[in-house]
């Protein structure tokens, strides 16, 4: 959630300006810690690891657009959509299999976000393509992840992101630079060390509890960023909107803990 609204404190910085400095520090970050237990930072599924990185990216994009140009509750409503793409990638690709209640949450959803866009005109149908977008090159990403959890050590996992990530952040922001200011790159410096502390701790959990039960606390999120939203970026909705996000957040969180527990009965 700091991260979102470091995003959102930085309207005029380009968005991949903003993916340079958080990628690069993570780099910096997770290439130290590899050295130190002396794996190597390429990995042996190099394809696979190089496409990680790209739909990362390109991902990570498109969300700091959306952060930037449309409310922050609704913003991070959408980036939750990417547990429903990761599913359907799943089945469409790992030939894993959904349910008829997960197809029916995958529809509530889909409701959730026709409400959101058609009574706030803030956010355009091309917001709404962008935050699928985005969506779905993180469902790549985290399908990727998934397949090669037992395959590639995590720090090689993560590492592959930035360092795809950050030159080419680099590359595309020398044309169009923003100088930051003081405070600006105490924001920025924030986001990249965050956001590593933000994995750690999102990975620990996964790894101490039952992934659903960590979700269920992960999507309580949307209130805290309706409040922050609504007291210091002066962000209200009508009230069918907030009944949009409500169902997409209920849809995606039941496809989460339906999703887990179909798996752990196969």
């Amino acid at each position: 959630m700091i991260v979102k609204i470091g995003v959102k404190l930085l309207p005029h910085i380009p968005p991949m300006e903003i993916v340079f400095f958080r990628c690069l520090i993570s780099f910096v970050i997770t290439y130290s810690l590899l050295k130190r237990k002396g794996h190597s930072i390429l990995g042996n599924n190099k394809i696979l690891l190089l496409m990680r990185g790209i739909f990362g990216t390109v991902g990570l994009y498109l969300y700091f657009i959306i952060l930037q140009e449309i409310p922050l509750a609704t913003a991070s409503t959408l980036i939750y959509l990417t547990p429903f793409f990761t599913s359907l990638v799943g089945v469409t690709i790992l030939k894993e299999k959904m349910s008829m209640i997960q197809w029916i949450l995958l529809l509530i959803a889909f409701l959730g976000i026709l409400l959101i866009q058609g009574f706030d005109d803030r956010v355009t149908i091309y917001y709404i393509i962008l935050g699928g977008l985005g969506s779905l090159c993180a469902s790549f990403a985290y399908s990727i992840i998934r397949y090669l959890k037992d395959r590639e050590h995590s720090l090689v996992l993560m590492i592959y992101f930035p360092m795809i990530a950050f030159p080419i952040g680099g590359l595309i922001s020398f044309f169009n630079w923003v100088t930051p200011s003081f405070n600006d790159y105490i924001i920025l410096i924030s986001i990249g060390i965050f956001t590593q502390f933000a994995q750690y701790f999102m990975t620990k959990s996964y790894q101490s509890s039952e992934v659903s039960k960590v979700s269920i606390v992960s999507y309580i999120e949307i209130l805290f960023v309706i409040a922050i939203g609504s007291i210091y970026f002066n962000e209200n909705f009508n009230f069918l909107v907030y009944v949009g996000m409500f169902m997409v957040t209920i849809g995606v969180l039941f496809n989460v803990v339906f999703f887990r527990s179909d798996k752990q009965n196969i």
